[in-house]
């Protein structure tokens, strides 16, 4: 967690997955959101976190949402539901984890007795979590850097208006692959590293997936798990929300289908159904999160569909180096498949679900929710309930809502004065040397 990154540029996973028996689910139905994230994380911080601290953190971190069940699952017809992720302090499903990272990486700091610098790159909702997460961190500076231009104008102030000498914010003339880019080659440079004792908030954190593979098993314990089993649709550009579903998978939640929505910028899609993995560009969409062409954590899913072979994931992510492109050997796709199906929803039929959805059911989605529900109703039916993620509050993307739904979403309460407060950011060049040297001018 401390490190973030490797020290050869590769991400973190379990030696091994810990499982959660069936009489532990059987358990825990009916247990509150926090019960079911304790059972859940536990295995993973055994023996260097006190089982009393990780539920007092827990506790800490989801008494700020605004909705008793944390998590709260909608149903929308007889066997679909919505998961709604955005009842935490900035509206995005991001808060679930980072509310809790917070928390574990103060408390392992300072245990240590130890400062860190974090770095994040965001296509919009992971640096406004992060920002108001470590707002008030006691031994971390957060500096996120988010391509300008490119997210919408609630995403962009629910970082810039926040004043706190722990979070510097850098909008980068470019996109989020470019801010992503930097972010890594400041991870690759060992003397940087250890001098500002760099770490990350980003999705390759391990501790972010972990925190959110425990929506996935109180989805499937509200649905009947683990007698009866439960599908999801998640939408998605850096694979991290799926392969926490995955997570949640390999611990013993009996998930029939985990299904990758994307929009435009569409590699996982592509790569899932031809097994070529293979960059095209970034086009700006209605759904700015998911404008991503390089998914990180797919590494992940190359290391344990291969048998956990290294020199695989090595050999694929040097061609896509070199190249901008892989091919997948026939194995090594079939088990991918075998575990992930996916689908692609263009910008009219975004809309038009947006419109639909409301009409039928009174439910207005966000534009990333949006395209996962186009992608869910669109996949063969199964037998286990469909779980579409919904990942926004709508009144992050007024304009996309609107034009969709004739219907303005408004911000709630406690963002209140949103649009006219002050914002504080800098403008830096799509540059890693640029952006070295301001971290180390405000360290």
């Amino acid at each position: 967690m401390l490190a973030g990154l490797a020290p050869d540029g590769g991400l973190y996973v379990p030696e091994q997955w810990p499982r959660l028996a069936d009489a532990t689910m059987l358990a825990l139905r009916g247990a509150s959101y926090r019960e079911i994230a304790h059972a859940v994380m536990a295995p993973f911080v055994q023996g260097s976190l006190p089982s009393a601290e990780l539920q007092r953190m827990i506790d800490d971190a989801y008494r700020g949402f605004n909705h008793p069940a944390v998590t709260p699952l909608v149903q929308l017809d007889a066997n679909h539901w919505l998961l709604q992720l955005f009842h935490g302090p900035t509206l995005a499903f991001k808060d679930v984890a980072m509310q809790l990272l917070v928390r574990l990486l103060d408390f392992s700091l300072e245990r240590r007795s130890r400062n860190a610098t974090l770095i994040c790159a965001t296509s919009g909702d992971t640096g406004g979590a992060a920002v108001e997460a470590f707002k008030l961190s006691r031994h971390c500076s957060l500096f996120v850097l988010h391509p300008r231009g490119r997210v919408s104008e609630v995403q962009r102030r629910q970082m810039t208006t926040v004043h706190s000498p722990s979070v510097h914010n850098l909008a980068i003339e470019g996109n989020f692959d470019d801010c992503q880019s930097i972010v890594k080659s400041l991870f690759n440079d060992a003397d940087f590293r250890a001098r500002v004792s760099l770490s990350g908030v980003n999705s390759i954190n391990w501790a972010r997936l972990v925190a959110q593979a425990v929506y996935y098993v109180f989805a499937g314990l509200s649905l009947g798990a683990p007698a009866r089993s439960v599908s999801f649709c998640v939408p998605t550009g850096n694979f991290g929300n799926v392969f926490a579903g995955y997570v949640a998978k390999m611990l013993g939640l009996p998930v029939e289908r985990l299904i990758v929505a994307t929009n435009a910028n569409d590699i996982l899609d592509r790569v899932i159904s031809t097994a070529r993995y293979e960059r095209a560009g970034v086009t700006p969409t209605m759904s700015p999160s998911m404008d991503i062409e390089v998914s990180s954590n797919f590494e992940r899913i190359l290391f344990d569909a291969s048998r956990r072979n290294p020199a695989v994931v090595r050999k694929l992510m040097s061609q896509l180096a070199k190249t901008g492109s892989f091919a997948l050997p026939q194995v090594l796709h079939a088990a991918i498949v075998r575990k992930f199906s996916s689908g692609r929803t263009d910008e009219q039929a975004t809309l038009s679900t947006i419109r639909t959805t409301f009409a039928s059911s009174g439910e207005l989605l966000d534009p990333h929710t949006a395209v996962a529900y186009a992608v869910a109703r669109n996949a063969p039916s199964g037998s286990a309930p469909m779980v579409t993620l919904a990942t926004a509050h709508p009144a992050k993307f007024p304009d996309a809502v609107q034009k969709g739904s004739g219907i303005r979403p408004e911000l709630p309460p406690p963002m209140t004065g949103l649009m006219a407060r002050t914002e504080h950011f800098e403008v830096l060049p799509n540059d890693p040397h640029a952006v070295r040297k301001h971290i180390l001018s405000r360290i």
